[in-house]
C-alpha cells in the first residue's frame, strides 16, 4: 500500500503501531474531513496482516466519549473529544490509554488488541504525583522486560510515571519525574520537547520519540534506563519538506525484521484532516536513526508507473498546492498554479524492451487556464523527459515521453508560458486540479 497507508477517505493521525500476534495494529486518533478542529469523539483501530501489509483492515469504533445511534458513551465522566491514544498487551489483556481534552484520561481494557474496549479507570494517582495538571496530555505506554509499566506524557514539558503492572490505572507514589527529555531554553528550539510521547526500547536502549518545539518533525532521545533522563539523539522525519507542513506524531515499530517509522500529513489546505503514513527506517548499532525523507512508497519497494497513480499520494507539492477530498470516492491536487511542483518517490520502469518512447495520460479538471506541465526525473530540475500542454477544460491529456528505465523519482512542474498569452495574467490564478496519471508503452 503506497502513501497514505489506509484507504484515502481514512483519516488516522497520531499513529503508534503496535505488533500483536500475527498482526499489525494502528492505533491513533480521527480526524474529520474539511473539519475546523482536531480528532473525533471516537476511536478506530486498523490492523494487516505481517504477512501481508498492503491489505488493511477496519475494526470499527474501538472507543468513544459520546452516545451514537447504536452504542452508549463508554467513559462516565467525560464527552470530550478523544485524541492521541496507545495500547500495550500486559498479561493476556489489552490497555488502551487514552488522552481527553480537557479531561481527565482514562484505561479501558479488552480481550481483543482490535477492542471494543470497555472503560476500566481514569488514571488513579495523589495529586503530587502527576504532572501536566493530571490529565496525560499525548500519553505513551512502555511495558519493559521485567513486566514494569511506565508512562510518558505532557504539553510543552515531559513527564513519566510508573504504573502499578497489577492492575495498569495506578500510578506508583514518588515516581514522578518532570523533564524527563531535556527542554532546557539553551536547547535549540528543533530538540526541545513540545508533545506527543512515544516510548521504545530498542536493543536494550529506551526511546522516547516526540515533536519538538518548532517544526514538523518526530525528534527522538535516548537513555540507558527506562526512567531517564532522555538526551536528544536527532530527528526522525519531517513532514514538512517540501509538502504543507503541520504537526507531527508517530512511532517506530519493527515488522519482521524491518522498522518503520509511522507518521502523518496534512491534506484538504489545513493541519486538522491527517492521514497515516510510514517509511522505512534504520537503527545503527550506536543508537541512531539515520533522518528519512518522504516518500509515496509506504510498504512498497517501488510504485508501478504503468498502474494508475491516484495524484493524492503525492510526496512533494510546492507552490501552495494542495490534497483535497471532493467526495468519499474523489480526492485531487488542486490550486495548482504557474511555479508549482509535484513529486512521486518512486517508480520502477523496469528494463528496456525496446520502445523509442513512453506515453503519459494525465486526467485532468481544466479551470478555464492553459500552463505546461514539464515531466522530470530524479528531481524537479533533473532530466526533463516530456512536457504537455494543458487546456482548459476537463480531460485525459497525452505526451510521449523519452523513454526511462530503472528506478526514479517522478516530478511535475507546472509553468504558464511566456508566448501566446500573458503569463501575468494566470500567474495568480489556479490552473487544474490533477486527479491521476499514468504511463504505457
Amino acid at each position: 500500500m503506497p502513501n497514505p497507508i489506509l484507504p484515502l477517505w481514512e483519516y488516522i493521525p497520531d499513529g503508534e503501531p503496535r505488533v500483536f500476534g500475527d498482526r499489525v495494529y494502528l492505533y491513533g486518533s480521527h480526524d474529520r474531513v474539511g473539519h475546523y478542529e482536531f480528532c473525533d469523539y471516537k476511536l478506530k483501530v486498523w490492523s494487516a496482516p505481517l504477512s501481508d501489509l498492503n491489505n488493511w483492515q477496519c475494526h470499527g469504533t474501538s472507543f468513544q466519549t459520546r452516545d451514537t445511534r447504536n452504542h452508549p458513551a463508554d467513559t462516565p465522566h467525560t464527552d470530550h473529544a478523544l485524541y492521541a491514544p496507545d495500547c500495550v498487551e500486559k498479561d493476556g489483556k489489552y490497555y488502551l490509554y487514552t488522552y481527553i481534552v480537557g479531561s481527565k484520561g482514562c484505561i479501558s481494557v479488552s480481550d481483543k488488541p482490535e477492542g471494543p474496549f470497555k472503560f476500566l479507570s481514569t488514571y488513579q494517582y495523589a495529586p503530587e504525583d502527576a504532572g501536566d495538571d493530571g490529565i496525560y496530555n499525548d500519553i505513551g505506554v512502555l511495558v519493559d522486560d521485567d513486566g514494569r509499566v511506565y508512562c510518558f506524557y505532557g504539553f510543552e514539558g515531559s513527564f513519566m510515571n510508573e504504573l502499578d503492572g497489577k492492575d495498569m490505572v495506578t500510578v506508583l507514589p514518588g515516581t514522578l519525574k518532570k523533564h524527563v527529555i531535556n527542554d532546557d531554553p539553551n536547547l535549540c528550539i528543533e530538540q526541545r520537547f513540545y508533545e506527543a510521547s512515544s516510548p521504545r526500547k530498542i536493543n536494550s536502549l529506551y526511546y522516547v520519540i516526540y515533536s519538538p518545539r518548532k517544526g514538523s518533525r518526530l525528534a527522538y532521545a535516548t537513555s540507558e534506563k527506562p526512567t531517564g533522563p532522555y538526551t536528544y539523539r536527532g530527528y526522525i522525519i519531517d513532514n514538512g519538506v517540501d509538502f504543507p507542513a503541520g504537526n507531527n506524531h508517530g512511532s517506530l515499530c519493527k515488522i519482521g525484521d524491518q522498522w518503520y517509522v509511522f507518521y502523518h500529513r496534512m491534506t484538504n489546505h489545513s493541519i486538522m484532516s491527517r492521514r497515516a503514513c510510514v517509511e522505512k527506517v534504520e537503527i545503527l548499532p550506536d543508537g541512531t536513526i539515520p533522518p528519512v525523507e518522504m516518500t509515496s512508497l509506504g510498504f512498497e519497494e517501488s510504485l508501478n508507473p504503468y498502474k494508475i497513480t491516484p495524484a493524492e499520494i503525492a510526496c512533494v507539492l510546492k507552490g501552495d498546492c494542495f490534497v483535497t477530498e471532493k467526495d468519499a470516492f474523489t480526492r485531487v491536487v488542486t490550486n495548482i498554479r504557474h511555479g508549482a511542483v509535484l513529486g512521486y518517490k518512486y517508480f520502477d520502469f523496469g528494463e528496456d524492451y525496446g520502445s523509442s518512447f513512453m506515453t503519459l495520460a494525465l486526467q485532468v479538471k481544466g479551470m478555464g487556464a492553459f500552463c505546461d506541465v514539464h515531466v522530470h526525473i530524479d528531481a524537479e530540475d533533473g532530466p526533463e523527459i516530456g512536457c504537455v500542454r494543458i487546456g482548459g477544460g476537463d480531460q485525459i491529456y497525452k505526451v510521449n515521453c523519452k523513454n526511462v528505465t530503472g528506478r526514479h523519482a517522478l516530478y511535475f512542474t507546472v509553468d504558464v508560458p511566456i508566448q501566446g498569452w500573458t503569463r501575468d495574467h494566470f500567474a495568480d490564478k489556479a490552473l487544474f486540479e490533477l486527479e491521476n496519471f499514468t504511463f504505457f508503452k
